[in-house]
Order: C-alpha cells, then sequence, then structure tokens
C-alpha cells in the first residue's frame, strides 16, 4: 500500500477543483508560499491550517491521513502534535474522530475557529483548553463539548504526554 503525504493529497485535492495555489490562499488565508511549500513537502503543517485548507476544499480533514495506519506528526516552529485518524476510512461522515497526543510544555500556538462542535475527552494527563480566551482544565476522563466558532486552543503545561480524543463535527 502506498501511502500519500499530506503535501501530494492537497495538491491532488486542489487541482482536482481546478484552484491555483493563489485561489486556494485566497480562500483560507494561509500564504501562498506556505501552501507551495506543504505541497511540496518542505514545510509541515499544523492542524489548524489543515483545517482552513480542508473547509475551503470542502472535504474532511481525515482525507489527509488517508491510508496513514501509523500516527501523523503535523509540526510548527515550536510545537509537535501526534495524530491518528479514527475514521476508519469513512471520509463523508458527518464528525471528525482523531486521537491526539501533545508533547510536554507545548503552549505556543494561534487560537483559531472552524463550523461545527467540538468535543474533546481526556485519555490520559490534563490538558488545558481556551475558548474565548477562557482557559479551562480537564483532567483524564473528563470531556468539554463547545461551539467551534469560537476562538479555541489546546495546551499541554505539564511535564507529561497529554493524549485526548477530538472529534468535530462539519
Amino acid at each position: 500500500m502506498v501511502v500519500k503525504s499530506i503535501g501530494s493529497i492537497l495538491k491532488s485535492l486542489r487541482k482536482e477543483r481546478k484552484l491555483t495555489l493563489k485561489e486556494l490562499a485566497g480562500l483560507t488565508g494561509v500564504s501562498i508560499s506556505f501552501l507551495s511549500q506543504v505541497e511540496r513537502g518542505k514545510s509541515s503543517v499544523t492542524l489548524e491550517s489543515l483545517k482552513k485548507v480542508a473547509d475551503a476544499l470542502n472535504v474532511n480533514p481525515t482525507v489527509f491521513f488517508s491510508g496513514n495506519e501509523e500516527e501523523q506528526t503535523l509540526e510548527d516552529r515550536h510545537q509537535q502534535f501526534y495524530y491518528k485518524d479514527l475514521s476508519n476510512g469513512i471520509y463523508d461522515a458527518s464528525y471528525l474522530p482523531i486521537l491526539v497526543t501533545l508533547q510536554p510544555g507545548q503552549n505556543d500556538g494561534n487560537a483559531f475557529t472552524h463550523s461545527g462542535h467540538e468535543f474533546l475527552f481526556v485519555v490520559e494527563g490534563v490538558l488545558t483548553v481556551s475558548i474565548d480566551g477562557k482557559k479551562t482544565e480537564v483532567t483524564e476522563q473528563q470531556s468539554i463539548m463547545f461551539d467551534a466558532k469560537k476562538t479555541h486552543y489546546w495546551y499541554n503545561l505539564t511535564t507529561q504526554p497529554i493524549k485526548f480524543l477530538v472529534v468535530s463535527s462539519k
């Protein structure tokens, strides 16, 4: 089985929709150069950017993980997350389940919004969630659900990795 990179999947979807990099950048608010680097495998992408691209292409973000049985690493300059798609290859569902591992001290990033709702369930550790600027700690075996149109972000302010389930609706 051939495992495609996020960049090659992005490029394929963009071309299927007959969009230029400039047009996709305009739809997402992500720079042309960044999109080009992701497509060429020269830059990795955060979930925030991936969600914007998926919304613009009208696809479920799990499509970028298709065929990947292992966890997918998405990186930004200062942070590293590990994502495991739990959709079992069903990409037209009305919700998106992903298992996230967030490394210790991962507290840099930009809050973002998207359509739908988001449900978080902490499997291991203590997750700090910011929703419209209000921070809440969600401990092991606890959950939180909110309107994803509210500005939000997740943080690991601890010294241990955190594993949590994210279920986002369209």
